[in-house]
C-alpha cells in the first residue's frame, strides 16, 4: 500500500532524509577513537581508584559465603527485626532463606546478597549528597534531572558497553553498572523529600537562628527520611533487577544462573534462581517499607 502511494509522490516525501553515510561513519570512528584514547590514557588510574570497591565487595562476599549458615540466618533475622520490627517479616525472611538453602542456592544467594548490599551502600553514599545538592539549587536540579531521566530510560544492556570498555570484565564493572542504573531514585527522592518539608517548619528553624548545617541535619533530613527510605527501597529493587543483566560481564551469583538457564533453556534452574531473587527482593521491600511506616508514625507524633 505504501509503495503504491509513493509511486505518485516525490522521493523526499516517502524516504526520510538521512545524513550522509560516510559522514556518520566518520563521526562514529572519531567518537570511538576518542573513547579508546581516554581508556588507554586513564584506564590504570581508574582501576586504582576502584580498588577499594573490589576489596569491599570481595571481603563482604567472603564473610557471607564462608560464615556458618546458622550465623548468617541469625544475622539476617536480627537485621530484619531491627529494621522492620515485625515478627512476621522476620519469620518470612528466615523461611525464604531456608527454602533457598534447601534447593542448593545458598552460596549463589550469598554472593548476590553481598553484591546488592555493596551496590546499595554505594548508591546511598552517592545519591543522598547529590540529592541534597539538587534540593538547594534549582539551576542544578534543572541540569541534572534530564540526565537522571536518560539514566532511568536507557536500556540496561547499554550501560554495559562503556563499563566493559573502561573496566573490562569482572565484579567491579558489574557493580558500577548496577550503581549507575540504581542510583537515580536515590537522588530524586532525596531531593523531593527535602523540598517537600513544610516551609513553615523551615521558617521556624530560621527564626530560632539555626545555621544551614543544623537546619539540614536537625530539620530537613529527619522530616524527609520517609521519602529517602522510599528511595533506598527503589534502589534495592533496581539493583536486584540489574544483577541479572550485569551477570553478562562477570558478576556471579543468582544472575549468572538465570543467564545460563536462559541460554540453555533450563526452565527449572531459571525458575528456582528467579524465586531466590524474588524472595530477597520481598524481604528487603517488606523490611524497608515497615521501617518507613514506623518512621512516619514517629514523626507524626513528634511534630503533630
Amino acid at each position: 500500500m505504501a509503495s503504491g502511494i509513493c509511486a505518485f509522490l516525490p522521493e523526499l516525501a516517502c524516504r526520510f532524509p538521512a545524513l550522509d553515510e560516510g559522514l556518520l561513519r566518520d563521526v562514529r570512528k572519531a567518537v570511538d577513537a576518542a573513547f579508546k584514547t581516554f581508556v588507554r590514557t586513564y584506564g590504570d588510574a581508574i582501576d586504582r581508584a576502584t580498588d577499594p570497591l573490589q576489596w569491599f565487595l570481595n571481603g563482604l562476599e567472603k564473610i557471607f559465603v564462608d560464615a556458618p549458615w546458622p550465623l548468617v540466618l541469625l544475622l539476617v533475622a536480627a537485621v530484619v527485626q531491627a529494621v522492620g520490627r515485625d515478627l512476621r517479616i522476620t519469620l518470612g525472611a528466615l523461611a525464604a532463606l531456608i527454602a533457598i538453602g534447601l534447593v542448593g542456592l545458598w552460596e549463589d544467594t550469598m554472593v548476590t546478597l553481598a553484591m546488592v548490599t555493596v551496590c546499595t551502600a554505594v548508591s546511598v553514599a552517592v545519591g543522598i549528597p547529590l540529592g541534597i545538592a539538587l534540593s538547594r539549587s534549582d539551576r542544578l536540579q534543572a541540569a541534572v534531572i534530564p540526565l537522571l531521566d536518560v539514566m532511568q530510560t536507557l536500556p540496561s544492556f547499554v550501560y554495559l558497553i562503556p563499563v566493559v570498555m573502561i573496566f573490562g570484565i569482572g565484579k567491579v564493572p558489574g557493580l558500577i553498572a548496577v550503581v549507575v542504573y540504581a542510583v537515580p531514585p536515590m537522588i530524586r527522592l532525596t531531593n523531593l523529600g527535602i523540598r517537600l518539608v513544610d516551609r513553615e517548619v523551615i521558617e521556624a528553624a530560621d527564626a530560632f537562628g539555626s545555621s544551614a548545617r543544623h537546619k539540614l541535619f536537625d530539620v530537613q533530613l529527619p522530616l524527609a527520611l520517609p521519602t529517602i527510605m522510599a528511595g533506598i527501597n527503589q534502589t534495592i529493587m533496581m539493583a536486584l533487577a540489574m544483577v541479572v543483566v550485569a551477570s553478562m560481564i562477570g558478576v556471579g551469583g543468582l544472575g549468572r544462573n538465570v543467564l545460563q538457564a536462559i541460554t540453555n533453556q533450563f526452565f527449572t534452574i531459571g525458575f528456582l534462581n528467579g524465586f531466590a531473587l524474588v524472595a530477597i527482593a520481598v524481604v528487603f521491600d517488606r523490611a524497608s517499607q515497615s521501617y518507613g511506616k514506623r518512621l512516619q508514625r514517629h514523626l507524626e507524633v513528634v511534630h503533630g
